[in-house]
């Protein structure tokens, strides 16, 4: 009889440590209680689900910055156009997302007419140059009228090679995707009418101002005759869905401090690189680069980025180690003294190639 007290003691204490988790979770009462309660949990799960879907679909962007200062150094109009032209072309090859131009004087502001690119026919400045120049070539060759008007800065753009990059699609070709501008004529279904470089101008579903660059989604139709609206997408539409590479954008930044400030994508670059003879050495198969988002490669003009430092009264007095992650020598052991700006893009470019590729590897995995 004891032993049974004590058995029943025993259960009745420990009682409460069994049930010590669910105090502040009752049970469901009923049936209709258990279907809420899994309901909510399939609810909570989808979501979860649908986070973990759209973080994977961000595509890590590789941005570079140069200094609008180095047009400055050029002998001749047509000299300064041909920079800008290598300036791009090393953009496109190796499939660059971003492109900022900089001012390096401290009392540099925000500048409008820069941004926005007068029309007018006067010498404009060696960043609104370069600005002019890498926005023509990066658009299609049939939205170049379209978009540009005759200006003095173009004059020597008819001598450039082309980018001939995948949205710079021919004539006979058909994609799924397509850069087009918008046309004043309207649609009879009151849509907009937009010429995508093709026999026939296509119609979309939105009514839109005229000479608005958009990115149409062609869709399997190659019908161009039925009235079949086609959809606009993001520009980065094509890289998320088919992985191909669709050009880069430019930007402008009053000085250094601004590329890093103004940066488009939210969280900012995740990670800095400057580029300099100053710079650490080390090989590029043994340079290990964080995965990243948003990654940022910074080039100096003719004194280098430390006299942009020095110029900006954000970064004055900072040491550059302290504004990048990575301060990097790209090209050790140079022949020559000078190593213009538009070689050390290029260089740099095929130095960061492979790091950035197993950087990309591990983002993925």
């Amino acid at each position: 009889m004891a032993k049974k007290k004590k058995r029943a003691r025993a259960e009745s204490e420990s009682q409460p440590e069994l049930d010590a988790d669910n105090v502040n979770k009752p049970e469901p009462q009923n049936e209709v209680e258990l279907v809420h309660e899994a309901k909510k949990k399939k609810k909570k799960k989808k979501q979860n689900n649908k986070a973990d879907r759209d973080e994977a679909k961000l595509i890590p962007t590789v941005s570079i910055a140069v200094p609008g200062s180095i047009i400055d150094n050029a002998q001749s109009l047509e000299l300064a156009t041909r920079l800008a032209c290598q300036i791009a072309r090393a953009a496109t090859i190796f499939r660059i997302d971003e492109v900022v131009v900089f001012d390096s004087k401290s009392d540099s502001v925000n500048d409008h007419s820069v941004t926005e690119l007068n029309s007018s026919d006067e010498n404009e400045s060696g960043t609104a140059f370069l600005i002019r120049i890498l926005r023509y070539l990066e658009t299609p060759q049939y939205l170049r009228k379209a978009l540009f008007p005759r200006h003095n800065s173009l004059r020597f753009v008819g001598m450039l090679p082309p980018l001939d990059a995948p949205h710079h699609l021919r004539k006979h070709e058909w994609a799924a995707f397509r850069e087009g501008v918008t046309l004043k004529e309207r649609s009879p279904d009151s849509g907009t009418l937009v010429d995508v470089g093709l026999s026939k101008s296509v119609v979309i579903d939105q009514v839109l101002e005229p000479g608005t660059r958009v990115t149409v989604a062609m869709g399997t139709n190659r019908n161009l005759d039925t009235d079949i609206p086609r959809g606009i997408v993001s520009s980065s539409k094509p890289m998320e869905e088919a992985g191909m590479y669709w050009g880069y954008r430019v930007r402008y930044a009053s000085n250094l401090s601004s590329v890093f400030k103004d940066c488009p994508h939210k969280g900012g670059y995740d990670h800095l690189i400057g580029t300099s003879e100053h710079g650490l050495i080390i090989k590029s198969s043994e340079l290990t680069i964080p995965a990243f988002r948003h990654l940022l490669i910074a080039f100096g003009g003719l004194a280098g980025l430390e006299e942009c430092i020095e110029e900006d009264n954000n970064l004055k007095g900072k040491n550059v180690r302290e504004v990048f992650d990575s301060y990097l020598n790209t090209c050790p052991h140079q022949g020559s003294r000078t190593i213009r700006t538009e070689e050390a893009i290029l260089i740099s470019l095929q130095y960061f190639h492979e790091p950035i590729s197993r950087a990309l590897q591990r983002v993925e995995a």
